[in-house]
């Protein structure tokens, strides 16, 4: 395996920051989230910015098939080498933004639902995790790495001062655990923070489910768009277009008290409050 930093440097390329590029640099730690992300031999897997193949490679000799996503264009050559020299033929190198890629036409064709796997860019981990929500129904699971911080935010607890949209997103639709930590010395460029492999196992059968997941998916970004205010002033205004009168009668409607705090209601509670004001009209 070459050094991503070797690497770049052959190819005469260097990290770009605005795009998220830290490149996991350790063999043992890619083979470890493979290994324990316990994927199988007959699995077709999607990963979400392959880079220079760091995971791509382990990934590749346990599954079927890959389709390795990667943004930057500069990146498909010295990838495309490297899956070479190692032997690797079952990877579709796909040069495109993840965000705009159609996931569920690639499970589709291959009549097979997918795993996804990948090294999640910061700055569109809630734009992607929506994406793998509305398109669940063909996938198996998620194993995704994130930047600490942000693995906690998505596994926070209700009460807690790290929980918020993206812990109600992820929690409303799938089972969320920790497969592993990956300390920051074991990337290039070496990021300020360590990072951890969350894996999202989807419900096959939701409890609670939201007649409308669009809206639901509002419902809890108005209800998190004023923190410091109560419910019935947060959810008030232009992302819902409703008042604080309107909001307090569905929240009261749908048993939450109006004086209560976003970060203190349960999924279950989100989705009560957004089928409430679903059924009365609103969208």
């Amino acid at each position: 395996m070459t050094t991503p930093s070797s690497l770049m440097k052959a190819w005469n390329l260097r990290p770009k920051k605005g795009m998220g590029q830290n490149f996991l640099a350790d063999r043992a730690a890619a083979q470890k989230i493979v290994s324990r992300a316990q994927v199988e031999p007959e699995d077709l897997v999607l990963e979400i910015g392959a880079g220079l193949g760091s995971l791509t490679r382990p990934i590749a000799k346990a599954v079927r098939k890959v389709y390795a996503i990667e943004k930057d264009r500069a990146l498909m050559g010295p990838l495309q080498s490297e899956l070479l020299a190692a032997g690797i033929d079952n990877v579709v190198l796909i040069n495109q933004d993840i965000l705009t890629l159609d996931v569920v036409s690639i499970a589709q064709k291959e009549r097979h639902p997918l795993v996804v796997m990948g090294n999640i860019p910061y700055n569109i981990s809630s734009q992607i995790l929506v994406q793998l929500i509305q398109s669940r129904n063909h996938l198996k699971k998620a194993i995704l790495m994130f930047q600490k911080e942000l693995a906690q935010r998505i596994m926070a607890s209700p009460g807690s001062k790290a929980y918020g949209r993206l812990a109600v997103m992820a929690g409303y639709c799938a089972w969320v655990s920790v497969l592993t930590e990956i300390r920051a010395a074991h990337f290039y460029p070496k990021p300020k923070v360590d990072s951890q492999v969350l894996i999202l196992n989807f419900k096959k059968q939701m409890t609670l489910a939201a007649e409308n997941e669009s809206f639901f998916f509002k419902v809890v970004k108005a209800s998190f768009s004023k923190r410091r205010k109560t419910l019935k002033n947060s959810l008030a205004g232009p992302v819902l277009g409703i008042d604080a009168g309107t909001a307090e009668r569905h929240l009261l409607g749908a048993g939450i008290d109006p004086v209560r705090r976003a970060e203190t209601l349960r999924v279950e509670e989100f989705v009560q409050l957004s089928n409430c004001l679903y059924a009365d009209g609103y969208r």
